[in-house]
């Protein structure tokens, strides 16, 4: 909803933010498209697995995702590998 894109933004914002602090994450990107105002990117790069699945039980995930962004937008995730 295009009234909940300043909201989201600034929520992601944080997410990232605090993300970035856990153990294991070398990167956590937050993009704002300039073509569609209601697009984000997340491009989020983990040691392994397992940060990953600690990190979806930390505080940024479980307080401010899940229950705060995810209501309000339609995810479309990408599990990629970067092509050397």
């Amino acid at each position: 909803n295009e009234s909940d894109v300043d909201e989201i933004r600034g929520l992601l914002s944080e997410q990232g933010r605090l993300s970035r602090q856990e153990p294991g994450c070398r990167r956590f990107e937050v993009y704002h498209s300039n073509n569609d105002r209601k697009v984000f990117l997340l491009n989020e790069h983990w040691e392994t697995q397992a940060h990953l699945d600690e990190h979806r039980k930390a505080h940024a995930y479980t307080t401010i995702y899940v229950p705060n962004v995810l209501p309000k937008v339609d995810r479309v995730p990408h599990l990629a590998e970067l092509v050397p």
